[in-house]
């Protein structure tokens, strides 16, 4: 009875695990550039010199879905959304460089262009500082213009370009910040001139909530069911042991 057990608490286990990367996704059905994980379940053996006929069950984030999310008109100059593949460039928490879809834009008081989740956006030269403007146009080539204040009104001045990288999915990875990185070779990618984006629109994110929602619902019935399996190992383990007191 103890692999029935066995079997049954760690596949309860992993269905709470399931439950909580889609319930992740559910959260994130409204936020800008977020991309989907993705999640999967396999039996697993149990590695040990007395456990060979042992398994358990495992459940692992296999990749991320990278279908693009839907395009949503704000009208606002600062937003931008990256049309087709690639990705823009930002400072992680950790100052590091990383890669989001995620461009709905502002200026910090200190003139530093960031995102919605406040960090940093990276240019062709760092880091991107913006001066006091009167008004700021982001070209589809990526090239952020802007009209000095006191300048005339076809007085427009280019800054700086936007950072637009095109990785190998396949070697590329969301970590636990929601910013993805290459999995091997260089941490820092170069950026690609022939990358494209649209003004005035932000991506929204590519979570389907109701695939999500019967996800969470799947699971938390085969929760259930792990759950009933321990109660009956259980019992039949009682039963086992007042028929061995009879005899």
């Amino acid at each position: 009875m103890d692999r029935a057990l066995y079997i049954a608490m760690t596949g309860a286990k992993n269905n709470m695990m399931a439950q909580t990367s889609h319930s992740n996704n559910l959260a994130n059905a409204s936020t800008t550039g977020f991309r989907a994980d993705w999640e999967q379940a396999r039996s697993m053996p149990v590695f040990g010199e007395h456990y060979p006929t042992r398994a358990y069950a495992m459940t692992e984030r296999p990749g991320t879905d990278f279908n693009d999310g839907p395009m949503v008109a704000t009208g606002n100059d600062l937003d931008v959304a990256v049309a087709g593949n690639g990705f823009f460039a930002i400072v992680d928490g950790q100052g590091e460089e990383a890669y989001t879809r995620r461009g709905d834009f502002a200026v910090a008081p200190d003139g530093s262009l960031i995102n919605g989740s406040g960090q940093q956006v990276i240019g062709n030269g760092g880091p991107i500082v913006l001066p006091p403007f009167e008004k700021i146009e982001i070209g589809n080539d990526g090239i952020i213009s802007i009209r000095p204040q006191g300048a005339g009104p076809d007085e427009m001045l280019i800054i700086d370009n936007l950072k637009l990288v095109n990785p190998e999915l396949q070697n590329f990875e969301k970590g636990t910040d929601g910013l993805f990185r290459p999995r091997e070779g260089e941490p820092i990618l170069a950026a690609d001139p022939a990358l494209m984006v649209v003004s005035g629109f932000v991506e929204g994110s590519n979570v389907n909530p109701v695939h999500e929602l019967t996800s969470i619902l799947a699971l938390n019935r085969q929760y259930e069911m792990q759950v009933k399996m321990m109660k009956t190992a259980e019992e039949v383990s009682q039963a086992s042991e007042q028929i061995l007191r009879l005899s």
